[in-house]
């Protein structure tokens, strides 16, 4: 019997367009767009569906953008398909954000408290560090290991008793060596020359607004923490593997905590995928926008299936391997 894990995108998956097919095609769909508007008080839907770029890519925007189709998607999966989430997933999973779709589809969130916490998580992130302090990186050709050295190497103890070490350290270890790093942007540029330096096969800043998952996040992690405990998340009908222990998790207490720990550690990826195969996995299903994470697991995983559904005939195919 196959045993399929649902994996869920994060940041840089966004794109004009994403869900309009899905609203225009199935009610199912529009229904959950309605909700994260009202709920936002804002036509999120309409800036997905139409643009303009700029604004979607607000993080404050993308995060319960995301969200909303990653969850439009599996509403739809499950009306085509007459059954629930629990009776398909084995396991559950997202990238960063994705975490928190990951949890709404497996009952630990609503939907609206999951915008909620993604708009407050996108913004607070804006907020957290001045805009041109902060910057991320993505290496290529190196594995976690190099990424760490790498950035040993590029933030030293500085020699003036008053200086503040720089940060710069991996955010996320995608798997299929790739490794992004994050921190103060001086020390992420001399990162990028040091990778260079060794040989790295690339090394290239990011177009984004600001240096995710790290340090200099911590702001957040207290403002998210706080939030958390207002909106606290349930029990999983699924159990999820965790972004921070890339191990699996049912306990909404220990749930929380990672939630908040999250928002500074590294997005343990590649070790997420392995730790799924390792218990059985064979298939991965992203739901969502893009394709960003089924291409990932085909590097981690070369002998796992890995769909992926985001409009309605990836949903008719998905809809018949399942």
């Amino acid at each position: 019997m196959t045993a399929h894990a649902f994996i869920f995108p994060g940041q840089g998956s966004q794109s004009v367009g994403m869900g309009r097919d899905l609203a225009a095609a199935f009610a199912a769909a529009r229904e959950v767009f309605e909700e994260v508007d009202e709920v936002l008080k804002q036509k999120l839907s309409k800036l997905m569906f139409e643009g303009p770029a700029d604004e979607l890519t607000l993080t404050e925007n993308t995060q319960p953008a995301l969200m909303a189709v990653s969850l439009a998607v599996l509403r739809v999966l499950e009306a085509e398909g007459g059954f629930r989430l629990a009776d398909k997933a084995a396991l559950v999973a997202g990238h960063s954000l994705g975490e928190y779709s990951a949890l709404a589809a497996a009952g630990s969130f609503q939907v609206a408290d999951a915008a909620r916490l993604l708009r407050l998580r996108g913004r607070s992130m804006q907020q957290a560090v001045p805009a041109g302090t902060g910057a991320m990186a993505a290496l290529i050709g190196v594995e976690m290991e190099d990424a760490l050295a790498i950035c040993e190497e590029a933030a030293p103890v500085p020699e003036s008793e008053t200086g503040a070490r720089e940060v710069v350290e991996p955010a996320n270890d995608n798997g299929g060596g790739q490794v992004v790093i994050s921190g103060h942007r001086a020390a992420v540029d001399r990162a990028v020359e040091v990778a260079k330096a060794r040989g790295v096969k690339r090394a290239m800043l990011l177009p984004v607004s600001a240096p995710f998952h790290c340090a200099l996040m911590a702001p957040v992690a207290d403002v998210m923490a706080e939030a958390l405990e207002k909106t606290a998340p349930a029990a999983p009908a699924v159990a999820l593997i965790a972004n921070v222990s890339a191990a699996k998790e049912t306990d909404p207490e220990r749930i929380r905590a990672l939630l908040v720990e999250q928002v500074t550690a590294t997005v343990r990826w590649r070790e997420s995928v392995a730790a799924m195969t390792a218990m059985g996995v064979t298939r991965f299903v992203e739901l969502g926008a893009g394709k960003v994470l089924s291409g990932l697991v085909r590097r981690i995983a070369p002998d796992a299936a890995a769909l992926s559904a985001g409009s309605p005939a990836e949903i008719e195919a998905v809809l018949k391997q399942l």
